[in-house]
């Protein structure tokens, strides 16, 4: 029997991080939905919120067997700080909701949608092709939640605020993303690393240009939101 050759380091270290990343994603839909509970958001959306929470502790879950599959043995490293959403007490609840529905689910869930076919089109490895497999159909309904939550964030007598908001904050927000998932046009990955998941940081790049392309510019035009201007005139931050 040939004996298995072990992944690099890289595989682990990433698969940890994930398992970190949905742990962190689990808390903030937890707290984000009773936030919307607060605000009085519809019976509906309430559901798919604790819904979207479930889902990220079953991804943390199938995220670490990856992780112990490809040899991993370290727990997680969770910053409680950063496992949860934080107030502007200065502002109205609305604006907070308003502020993670849109950066968090708006854009970070949507582009997760291409970011994690891509993963997946490349996974051979069973423990990763698993994990991929159920994460990217549930990203879908998590793209869905944060522009149906928009929409009926739009609906409120408040709405005016919101949309400024939005209109403000957007090239930051898009920048956060650009720089998050890489502006590198490195194409370096092993063969070994793509069969567990893994991909280029150029096509990390290119993913987000996907997103921006087919999803951020017409679903924001059909809001009367310019994410064009927004787009080329990103601040990072």
């Amino acid at each position: 029997m040939a004996r298995r050759v072990p992944p690099p380091p890289s595989v682990r270290d990433e698969w940890l991080r994930r398992v970190e990343a949905e742990y962190r994603s689990a808390t903030i839909t937890q707290h984000l939905t009773l936030w919307l509970m607060q605000i009085g958001a519809s019976p509906d959306l309430l559901r798919a919120g604790l819904r979207i929470a479930g889902d990220e502790v079953r991804h943390a879950e199938l995220s670490h067997r990856a992780y112990v599959a490809a040899g991993g043995e370290a727990p997680p490293a969770l910053v409680r700080e950063t496992l949860g959403l934080r107030r502007r007490e200065d502002e109205p609840l609305e604006h907070d909701v308003l502020r993670t529905v849109v950066e968090i689910f708006c854009l970070g869930e949507t582009v997760a949608v291409p970011l994690f076919k891509e993963l997946r089109s490349g996974a051979t490895v069973p423990a990763a092709r698993r994990a991929l497999d159920r994460i990217l159909v549930d990203e879908v309904r998590h793209r869905d939640f944060g522009w149906v939550s928009l929409e009926w964030l739009f609906s409120l007598p408040c709405a005016p605020a919101l949309r400024a908001i939005v209109e403000r904050e957007l090239p930051r927000w898009l920048g956060r993303i650009r720089d998050h998932y890489g502006r590198s046009e490195s194409t370096a990955v092993s063969p070994a690393e793509r069969s567990w998941g893994l991909m280029a940081p150029a096509t990390y790049r290119a993913c987000v240009e996907k997103a921006y392309r087919r999803d951020y510019l017409p679903r924001f035009r059909r809001l009367g939101i310019d994410a064009a201007r927004a787009w080329d005139g990103d601040v990072c931050a």
